[in-house]
Order: C-alpha cells, then structure tokens, then sequence
C-alpha cells in the first residue's frame, strides 16, 4: 500500500496535498495497489482528498500535533506507515518534507529519494525515481531495494485531476511523545499563493532601488494573478519578507511562468528557479548572466517595462 502524508496549508488540504495523494495514486497503479492517506490533525475536508486518487483517509489527532514538531510528526507518520503495512511512504517536498523525511527514512530503515519529480517505475524489476540534481542541470535514476520506500514529491511535478469521490474517514490512534521543543510564537505566511504551490511568480530584485518601488511588482502580480518572490539581497536589506526569497538558500519553486525583473541572476538563485516552465528576464543590462537562462528576455528599464506590461495585462484580460 502506498501511504501519502497529506498536509493542510492554514486549515485547509489545498494543491500541496492534492499533488501528492495524485502522485501516490499513480504510484499505486504501478504497484498495483491501493493508496491511503494519512493526515495529522483535525482540519475539515479530508474526505476530499478521495477525490484525487486516496481510497481511504486515516486521522490522527493528538494535542502534540497542535504544533510542528519534526520529532513528533517523524514517530507519527512511522508508527501510520507501520501499523497500515505501507510499503511507500510520500511527503511533500516542502519545510515540512525537508524536516521528516530523511529521519523517517531512518526510523523505517527505508530507502529515500528527496525532491522527486517523477511518477516511480519499474525498469529491470527495480523500483526507479527520477529526481533532479546538480541544481536541476541533471537528473538521476535512483533505484530504492528497501522493503519500504520513501519519497518527497517537488511541488508543481505533476498536474492535480481529480479521479474519484470522497472518501471515508477513520481514526488512526497512536502512541505519540511529548514535544521536546517548545513553539513560543508561529508565524504563517499570507499571500495569494504559497511559493512552493505558486504556478504563476513574478519576483524583483536589486534593481528596484528600495521597498518603495515594489508597487510596480506588485501591480503587475496582481493583473497577472501571481505570487510575489524576491532575490536573496532584497530579503538581506529587509526590502521583502524571508519567505519571498527563492534560490538556493531560499525557497525552491517551478512555477509555469517565472519572471524575474532586476536581477542579474546569480547562479545561487538560478538555482532555486531554473526547473520554472517559462523564465521571462527583464534588465537594463544586456550582460546579465540571467539572460542564458531566459526563455524571453527584455532588455530595458523595468520602471518603464514593468507598467506598460501590466497594462497589458489588463487590456488583455478585460476583452
């Protein structure tokens, strides 16, 4: 059996969820099994993730899972894995997945592949994950010989189609310890869209000047209907909250369309964006090494593109 960990992003099972209960469903059909998931906690609406390919959603509450604890949730999602006999266990690659699943792996003496981009398959009676490396330069084939299995889903790897109902909901009652860490203040990040779910991003760097030029970013995020991010030294100046910075250090994302408007493009951040579908660069200076990666680049002042591209935007938007 194939057991995904469906997380709920502020009280809800929203596209990080979804994208890995498809993926362990399709997972599942290669096995020829069947696909159950495991949430932790009392959000509402968990039934749904039926609908994406679950037969079968098992809860477990507790007040030590009132907060993420990386220990906790660890012993809870092994003890889930264990006691329904799951053979692959699937995360999100998100803080979360980054958190659990090496030390998951650990606890069920299990073979991990991180970041998966890929549906597994079986290629000469090996269980195969694809997954990029090198910063997304590469990929390499991983094959897992353990008798269970662990994997973190990248987010955007898969389309989210439903293929089924709801489906029902039990109770899954375990043993859990006490959180060995005490959270004294938790913080959740607003926005249209999380970055790691963002299928549209467009993202500002040095080239703004200061916060107080971030309006034409905005504006343009907003016609488009996008996520804002930013480059490593705009979060360093405090210009943008740490959770806008993607790159290397920062947030991961491939989103369908990334664009990215004053800034040079450093190989740190290329290499937090560069599986991006669509990268649309946007700098007054035609050497920026971001335009090697570009798949349209504009050379110009983003203070004259950026306005002219929203209306754009809008115009088209409004026929």
């Amino acid at each position: 059996m194939v057991l995904v960990y469906a997380e709920a992003t502020n009280g809800e099972f929203r596209k990080v969820a979804q994208e890995v209960t498809v993926y362990g469903k399709k997972t599942a059909d290669v096995l020829g099994t069947e696909c159950h998931a495991v949430v932790l906690g009392n959000t509402p609406g968990a039934e749904a993730l039926g609908k994406y390919g679950a037969s079968k959603v098992h809860r477990v509450t507790g007040p030590q899972l009132e907060k993420f604890d990386a220990a906790v949730y660890t012993v809870a999602l092994s003890e889930a894995a264990k006691k329904l006999g799951a053979t692959v266990v699937v995360l999100p690659h998100n803080s979360t997945g980054k958190n659990v699943t090496g030390r998951l792996a650990a606890r069920l003496e299990a073979g991990s592949v991180a970041g998966a981009n890929s549906v597994p398959m079986m290629k000469d009676g090996y269980f195969t994950v694809t997954k990029p490396v090198f910063s997304g330069k590469a990929f390499a084939d991983v094959q897992l010989l353990t008798d269970v299995k662990v994997i973190s889903l990248a987010g955007n790897s898969i389309p989210v189609v439903e293929s089924g109902a709801e489906a029902p909901v039990e109770e899954l009652s375990l043993e859990l310890p006490e959180p060995k860490t005490r959270v004294v203040k938790h913080q959740v990040a607003t926005g249209r869209v999380p970055l790691p779910e963002a299928e549209l991003v467009v993202s500002g760097g040095r080239g703004l000047k200061g916060p107080e030029n971030w309006s034409v970013i905005e504006e343009l995020a907003e016609a488009l209907g996008a996520t804002t991010a930013c480059s490593r030294p705009v979060a360093d100046s405090d210009w943008r909250p740490h959770h806008e910075h993607v790159g290397q250090t920062g947030v991961a994302i491939r989103p369908n369309l990334y664009i990215a408007a004053g800034i040079s493009g450093a190989i740190q951040h290329l290499a937090g964006v560069n599986n991006s579908k669509t990268i649309v660069v946007i700098n007054k200076d035609p050497e920026a090494p971001f335009f090697k990666a570009a798949d349209y680049g504009v050379v110009g002042d983003l203070f004259e593109v950026l306005p002219r591209l929203t209306e754009a935007v809008k115009k088209y938007k409004g026929q």
